[in-house]
Parts: C-alpha cells; structure tokens; sequence
C-alpha cells in the first residue's frame, strides 16, 4: 500500500490501466506478457531475468526485522532435522529463503510439506511452520504468544548471517516494451517513486486509511511500513547477488545472473 497510495494524491497514472491481483499472479502476467510493468517475486524475476529490466530503488524488501515473514516452531530451529515443517504459502522468495536458513544456518533438512496458512491447524501436524503477509503478523502478534510458540523472522535472520538487506519483490518492465515505450517507462517509474515517498511522508495517514478494512490497528500497521525497506539502492543489490549465488543453481537461475536496471 505504501508504493500504491500516493499516485491518487500525485494525480499520476490517470491514463493508464491498473492490475489488481496476488503477488504471485501479477509476477505470472509479467512473464507471459499479460502485463508491460508491475511487481514481480524476487525468485520468479531472477528466473526470468533476460526478458526483465528492474527498476531502481523500487522494491519490497527489509534491512532487519520483516514482521510479515516468519517460521513459527514448536522447538529450536537445530532441531527441526527431519522434523514436519508446514509451508503456509507457495511464495517461492519467502519459502526458498526458509530453506537456505535451515539448511546452511542451522544444518537440518526437515520434512517439507504445503498447507493452507492456519497455525492451529499447521501445529497438530507440523514442528513447525513458515508463514508469510497477513498470516504471518497474526501468527506474530496473537497465535504464537498464545500457543507458546517461537518465532523467528526470516528478515532479520538473513541480517544477522549476511549482513545485508533481502529483498521479496522488485519492479521490473519487459523488455520488448521498454524497446516500445522506453520515455513512458520512465514516467511510470518516476510516479511510483513519488508515491512511494509520498506515502511515506504520510505514513500514519496511510496506516489510518489501512486499519478500516485490515484486521490490525493504525499504530501496527505503521509500525509495519515504516519496518519494510522500498529502496533498491547498492546494497539491496548486493543482497541479491548473494542469494543468488546461494540458490540459483538450485532454483532455477545462474548464481552470477546479471540484475539489470533501468537506466535514468
């Protein structure tokens, strides 16, 4: 909401077409060429970078705490070897970054199955669970503390073994319509920046607005979009070569892809 809720102030973007849907459908559209720009899941862009360009310092990523993306456990995580650990989401960014901190951070390979994002029902089958967007600051916030449950944030864990930022999502333009549109490419990446900075100038109006229809109060979601990182600067690119290098090879994308940005 904070890079959305500023073109209505701005008054930019009036003569375009907008796209509502899921983070994972709107990076499908990208790659099918349903859509000419939009958001795009870090994995699903570092897959399909020759055909993407990202924006600069556009994306949704974290530099410490994420809040919204957690593994929630009944033990310690060096203990999970073997263990059930429910999946609550087909995010592949989130979910595969899990992964990596389990595997090479704590040493254990456990038992990986998918589920709908319930922590009462994902505990009577599983040790432990990784979670992600609304479900994942409930389970935060209510579920956990109740049911006596750790939880750790994928965000600062990724801080704390790498040093660097990580980022979710970026924003990226196909190419072939950046050959076509290259000057309005420009203007659609200014707009977002504006709103982005917008919104962030006004952030407890948008957490305010935010509060009517989600299932938390003003001051939490504040607290949120001031926790999440919009930038996508030199060093969020550098936490993206890492988890490349980390997990391309098994992901899908080379572990030296070339992240190509558009130029000013």
């Amino acid at each position: 909401m904070p890079l959305y809720w500023g073109l209505a102030r701005t008054g930019t973007l009036l003569d375009l077409e907008l796209s509502k849907d899921t983070p994972e459908k709107l990076s499908e559209q990208l790659v099918a060429g349903d859509l000419d720009i939009g958001p795009i899941t870090l994995v699903e862009y570092l897959r399909n970078a020759d055909r993407l360009v990202a924006f600069p310092d556009l994306a949704v990523g974290c530099d410490g705490p994420v809040m919204s993306c957690v593994i929630v456990s009944q033990r310690p995580l060096e203990q999970l070897d073997g263990a059930r650990v429910a999946l609550g989401s087909t995010s592949r960014t989130s979910v595969r970054l899990a992964q990596l901190l389990l595997a090479e951070r704590y040493g254990v390979e456990p038992d990986y199955y998918t589920c709908p994002p319930d922590l009462g029902v994902m505990m009577q089958e599983a040790d432990a669970a990784v979670l992600i967007g609304d479900a994942a600051l409930r389970a935060s916030l209510h579920d956990a503390p109740r049911l006596g449950l750790q939880v750790h944030d994928l965000g600062l864990m990724w801080k704390e073994w790498t040093g660097l930022p990580f980022v979710f999502a970026v924003w990226a333009v196909r190419r072939d319509y950046l050959a076509r549109e290259p000057r309005l490419t420009s203007q659609v990446h200014e707009a977002f920046l504006a709103s982005r900075d917008l919104s962030l100038e006004e952030v407890p109006k948008v957490a305010e607005q935010a509060a009517r229809w989600e299932a938390f109060d003003a001051e939490l979601l504040e607290k949120y979009f001031t926790t999440l990182d919009f930038r996508f600067g030199a060093e969020q690119l550098a936490g993206v070569r890492e988890f490349a290098r980390r997990t391309g090879p098994t992901t899908g994308f080379p572990a030296d892809v070339t992240v190509e940005l558009l130029a000013p």
